[in-house]
């Protein structure tokens, strides 16, 4: 049951007598222990021999003898006999290294020192087992075939690479047993199946899988694979059936007709049991469907109103299907070899056929074109066709009575005929007026049902462009100004505007008629501003001129300009462009100074005027044609203005500007700076304006109690 081999080592040779050398001869046998082996103990192992000429004891150390595992090995030293005392465990120690020695046993000088090895021989003393008993997976229903599902591992403790280490992995059981599946394992420990999964026949497996070495005498173990099916979408679901009036009424949105019912054997709750719809004949997108999620009903809504007219009747096809993709797997053959044969080809969803019925609803009439645009000229006659509006009533099977009516017309200009929708002009057009927008006046008519409770309505926008004429005369922006006297040659600025728009406005031409034209000019006299010259020659005083201006089509107005030629050290306001350092040393002096020159204009006014109607400053004989006055531009004078108990002696309100006035309050006579539509502005008393200089003694004089007479 021994074998001996030869055992090749490392020979330590140790002596007392390091100069003298021996010749050594020895033999040394290498030994095998048998795993468990039965015994009895002890047993002789082996003997170690050498050749000596003198006594020698033997000694052996090591694991075995005083290393772990101790008290297996021991030897005798005077014979070198090995002995084994017990059992010895294989995968508890594969090799017992030693070390053994030879002493002198004259001075136990050590004659020989060699390692050595005892081999254990292995036996097939354990199974192989698994990394766990138990193993629990989850698949999916839909799983396909050949995947790999689970792997398992055993492990045997047994020297590797023997038969008794080598494990072949086994199914020895599966529990259901159904015809659709078959599981298999790989030399791996890898488990797969062929066939298909249903959850409804079973939805879980148990798999006993067993462990086996090739040992002379085999030894195995086993493992249980729990395998969970977790249900997928195989079954389709199938409209069942519908409740619901399936009718419409037109025009209105948000009801819901229509239920339809659906089946399906699937988990309830689960994405395999879970639907949605689809829609199939909606191409004008009236209808949406969504799912009630507790019984997977779906619910047809209608999402754009419907129209009688276009269609009495609206033909859909409802489709369901899962959340989930649909899966199908059908064994056609199944082969000893190989995978099976499947088929997976799903079958058509299920649908159906529904027919929604359009109910008539009196619907507002409506007009074709219901943005127009016309031309007119300005002051066109009165009664001119404009546009025609037409509406249609939409309910052809019971058409209603049309009445038209102005709605919006700002202005009052247009009027429209009930009956046919013909809009004509009421009265003249005004290009200038504040209700037209950029050249455009709109209005808006309305047609109603008079036959029908409510009544319908709808309305109809006529965009009209009013084509301007030169129906207005340029207008000076302002009619009163100031210019510097001196010796040399001064100007002010001139601006005028025109209603009209071009080319019947601006730049304008400017021209100086009557007596005055030899002291004043313009330069340039073309523009919409010019600049008024004064000759050197003018001396200070208020003037009066006649300004011809003209459009550019020639349209022209005579025109009442004031001008106060003054001397712009005593009044600043005479020339706004001076220099700033030219003002007053004290507040006193600069309102002497202000009111001088409005106290001045305030003269001159009162020279000109009485109580009674209004009058030009300058009545201008032969006004040329086409010219209007100052008073009468765009916007007539007034009568005397009362402000509580005060009358004006005469005013004239020139474009509605602020303007120096003489009042009279039965006791007293004030100049007053008054705006004619607001209140005072400033008031002067009578002695200053004694102080100021001859000129204005004379207005003191008139502005004094009890003195009403023009100078």
């Amino acid at each position: 049951m021994f074998s001996y081999l030869v055992l090749v080592g490392t020979i330590c040779l140790c002596s007392t007598e390091p100069l003298r050398r021996h010749k050594r001869s020895w033999i040394i046998d290498s030994f095998d222990i048998v795993e468990e082996h039965p015994g009895p103990f002890p047993y002789d192992l082996g003997q170690i021999k050498l050749d000596r000429g003198y006594l020698v004891e033997f000694r052996l150390k090591g694991k075995g003898v005083d290393e772990d595992p101790k008290g297996v090995l021991s030897i005798d030293p005077l014979t070198g006999v090995i002995k084994v005392h017990r059992k010895v465990d294989y995968e508890q120690c594969s090799v017992l290294m030693l070390t053994f020695q030879a002493r002198n046993k004259s001075n136990l000088a050590i004659d020989t020192q060699l390692g050595m090895e005892v081999n254990i021989l292995d036996i097939n003393d354990n199974p192989p087992v698994f990394q766990r008993r138990v193993y629990d997976i989850t698949v999916h229903e839909a799983a396909k075939q050949g995947g790999f599902i689970v792997g398992v591992l055993a492990i045997d403790k047994d020297a590797p690479g023997t038969p008794n280490s080598t494990i072949d992995y086994k199914i020895i059981s599966v529990t259901p047993t159904t015809k659709n599946v078959e599981f298999y394992i790989q030399e791996s420990g890898a488990i797969s199946f062929k066939g298909c999964f249903d959850y409804e026949v079973a939805n879980k497996y148990a798999i006993t899988v067993e462990a086996k070495d090739r040992g002379v005498v085999k030894l195995s173990s086993t493992a249980t694979i729990i395998v969970n099916i977790q249900d997928g979408n195989n079954h389709l679901p199938v409209i069942t059936g519908q409740t619901g009036s399936a009718n419409v009424v037109e025009d209105t949105n948000g009801t819901s007709p229509l239920k339809i019912h659906t089946a399906d054997t699937d988990t309830y709750l689960t994405a395999a049991w879970r639907v949605r719809y689809s829609i199939k004949g909606d191409e004008g997108g009236h209808f949406a469907i969504h799912t009630d999620p507790d019984t997977n009903d779906g619910i047809l809504t209608v999402v754009k109103p419907l129209d009688y007219e276009e269609s009495a009747e609206q033909k859909l096809t409802i489709f369901v299907e899962n959340e989930e993709p649909y899966f199908s797997c059908e064994i056609k053959e199944r082969s000893a070899d190989g995978l099976w044969t499947i088929n997976r080809n799903p079958p058509k969803p299920s649908s159906r056929n529904i027919t929604i019925t359009v109910e008539d609803a009196n619907d507002p009439p409506f007009f074709p074109d219901p943005v127009r645009k016309v031309i007119l000229e300005e002051n066109g006659a009165v009664g001119a066709f404009v546009d025609k509006v037409t509406a249609v009533d939409p309910d052809m099977g019971r058409p209603h009575k049309l009445e038209y009516s102005i709605e919006q017309d700002p202005a009052g200009w247009f009027r429209v005929d009930k009956t046919t929708g013909e809009i004509s002009v009421k009265e003249s057009l005004d290009r200038e007026s504040s209700h037209v927008t950029n050249g455009t006046y709109t209005v808006t008519v309305l047609v109603t049902e008079k036959d029908d409770h409510p009544p319908m309505t709808s309305t109809a926008t006529i965009q009209i462009h009013i084509e301007d004429k030169n129906d207005n005369v340029p207008i000076l922006k302002e009619n009163m100004v100031s210019v510097c006297q001196s010796d040399e040659k001064s100007s002010t600025e001139i601006t005028a505007y025109d209603l009209d728009g071009d080319p019947y406005s601006g730049p304008f031409s400017f021209e100086i008629m009557g007596d005055h034209k030899e002291e004043w000019s313009f330069d340039p006299s073309h523009g919409n501003t010019v600049h008024l010259v004064k000759d050197k020659s003018v001396h200070a005083s208020l003037y009066t001129l006649i300004v011809k201006i003209s459009d550019k089509q020639g349209k022209f107005v005579l025109q009442n300009l004031s001008v106060a030629a003054c001397d712009c050290a005593v009044s600043p306001n005479c020339l706004m462009q001076r220099n700033t350092q030219q003002k007053a040393g004290s507040g006193m002096a600069g309102i002497t100074i202000f009111a001088a020159l409005m106290i001045l204009a305030c003269l001159l006014l009162v020279l000109t005027c009485s109580c009674g109607p209004v009058k030009s400053l300058v009545q201008v004989d032969n006004v040329l044609e086409d010219a209007l006055l100052p008073s009468n531009i765009e916007k007539p004078g007034t009568d005397c203005v009362r402000l509580h108990s005060i009358q004006c002696l005469e005013n004239e309100l020139l474009d509605y500007e602020p303007q120096l006035y003489a009042l009279e309050d039965n006791s007293d006579l004030k100049c007053v700076y008054l705006d004619p539509i607001d209140l005072p502005i400033n008031e002067f008393d009578p002695e200053l304006l004694s102080d100021l200089g001859p000129a204005f003694k004379h207005l003191a004089s008139i502005c004094n109690p009890g003195r009403l007479s023009k100078p």
